[in-house]
């Protein structure tokens, strides 16, 4: 596993109840493996007090750095100012509720390892193992939004939405530079931005677990995935997602 520099982006929307312990989980892990590495947590908009959880493990633990504001804009538009804010030479983002485990970082780094600049946790990988399952309706759903995203914008992968990435440097600003969708279908637009930009991709088993205090609720925010999906689409046709010349 490489020993480099690396960065951590955890967005956040009121997560102050479990913060702080998961911060010192992720710390925990990486102070003895990692000589250098920031965590970054965006909070985005949160009106429970997350903000003044992050600045005191801040205060305790130097390397990590809260990015703050005043409005929720979206999952997509916390990871995106995140990771453009990272300087990491490996940056990855994961969940502030902790479904993907810590521990997943080493599979990510040797993804990039092995020569692929974009590594990508899967849930439904045949390694992969599941704690604790979403309920039976959030599983329809997501069965059927990946059927979507599969048939609309010709992805292979069987899960897109694992809250679990990890980037080169190089290939993280590239795409985030060109990323657009600030909700949960940002997930599909950065493997879309990645395929075009050329890059390798690898899926990678996980241990995960549901979280029963989810930010996404599928129904209701099923119209405006739908509305992103589409955008993606036309953007992509349009050239929208290519570096320029």
């Amino acid at each position: 596993m490489r020993t480099d520099f690396i960065s951590i982006v955890i967005p956040s929307y009121n997560e102050a109840s479990r913060i702080q312990p998961n911060l010192e989980k992720i710390v925990d892990y990486l102070r003895p493996r990692f000589s250098r590495f920031e965590i970054i947590v965006v909070d985005d908009g949160s009106t429970d007090g997350t903000p003044r959880q992050v600045a005191e493990a801040a205060h305790r633990e130097s390397r990590i750095r809260l990015v703050s504001f005043p409005a929720n804009r979206g999952k997509g538009f916390a990871v995106r100012q995140g990771i453009l804010a990272a300087i990491g030479d490996s940056i990855l983002f994961t969940d502030a509720d902790l479904s993907t485990p810590v521990e997943t970082v080493e599979s990510g780094l040797k993804g990039l390892d092995d020569g692929y600049p974009v590594v990508i946790a899967s849930r439904r990988h045949a390694k992969s193992v599941i704690v604790l399952r979403q309920s039976w309706a959030r599983e329809v759903i997501g069965r059927v939004f990946n059927l979507v995203v599969r048939r609309l914008l010709s992805l292979r992968f069987q899960d897109t939405q694992c809250g679990f990435k990890c980037f080169s440097r190089e290939a993280a600003r590239e795409i985030f530079s060109l990323a657009r969708i600030d909700g949960y279908a940002f997930d599909v637009e950065i493997i879309i931005i990645a395929r075009r930009l050329g890059y390798r991709i690898k899926e990678i088993p996980v241990c995960w677990s549901d979280s029963a205090d989810s930010k996404v609720r599928p129904l209701g925010d099923l119209s405006r995935v739908t509305r992103d999906l589409l955008k993606i689409y036309r953007n992509e046709r349009a050239g929208l997602y290519s570096l320029p010349e």
